[in-house]
């Protein structure tokens, strides 16, 4: 198992983020009203996404599920041979759809494979159907297998090439329609969005805000503790 595990404790929340002044009010109003709720389960950090100690992760998968490079091979890696035998007993993936393994090595119990899409622009309301289907699916399989802390991969911005930005909300809207309907909120301790490349951080940390805005009490509150907050450590 890696070292440096962090565990659901050590990852701050949306809520944290904006009483520590580590995340900012959007300048631009969103459509959704602040919702503690939601700010109380949702988390941003910047880390190795196999070090978390979470009940599931996204991986951003190929169609083959067989690992590959980037997040993908960093996931197999990390897990050992075991999930590869496993994925091979599942017959690829579409792109859009998602399967479930096990974690094995890693301290996550399970790894849901999403397929995200190869982006071209021409296709670009098509590909973003697609990616938004990749978490709702993943979303889904984590509620059917009863997993109540989850950590997304950004899927599809690396060598996929989906315009980060673009991406970013895309996914936000996409996850809060999914959390806000049918008491869905209520099926999870904590969702973390887990990036790595600053291009990621960056979409993140501007429009998280914008869709999940901060309760009037938690901007410019006190600082978060230091056992919250997770250091880089991809």
């Amino acid at each position: 198992m890696a070292s440096n595990i962090v565990t659901l404790a050590q990852i701050p929340t949306l809520t944290q983020l904006y009483r520590g002044r580590l995340l900012s009010p959007s300048q631009q109003p969103g459509s959704n009203s602040p919702s503690k709720a939601l700010n109380d389960i949702l988390s941003h950090i910047q880390y190795d996404i196999t070090r978390l100690q979470v009940d599931g992760i996204v991986n951003a998968a190929n169609q083959w599920l067989q690992g590959g490079g980037g997040v993908d091979g960093a996931i197999h890696h990390a897990a050992g041979s075991q999930l590869l035998a496993e994925c091979r007993t599942l017959d690829g993936c579409n792109t859009g759809d998602a399967k479930i393994t096990n974690g094995y090595n890693l301290p996550a119990a399970k790894v849901i494979h999403a397929v995200g899409p190869i982006y071209e622009e021409r296709y670009h309301l098509t590909l973003e159907r697609l990616l938004r289907s990749c978490y709702r699916r993943s979303l889904q399989l984590a509620v059917e297998n009863n997993l109540r802390s989850v950590a997304f991969s950004a899927i599809s911005t690396g060598v996929y090439g989906y315009p980060n930005l673009e991406a970013a909300q895309a996914v936000l809207d996409e996850v809060g329609k999914f959390l806000r309907k049918d008491d869905n909120a209520s099926k999870f301790d904590r969702i973390i969005f887990c990036s790595f490349m600053p291009a990621d951080v960056e979409a993140y940390q501007r429009f998280l805000p914008f869709y999940f805005p901060p309760m009037p009490e938690d901007i410019g509150n006190a600082n978060t503790s230091p056992e919250t907050k997770a250091d880089n450590g991809w």
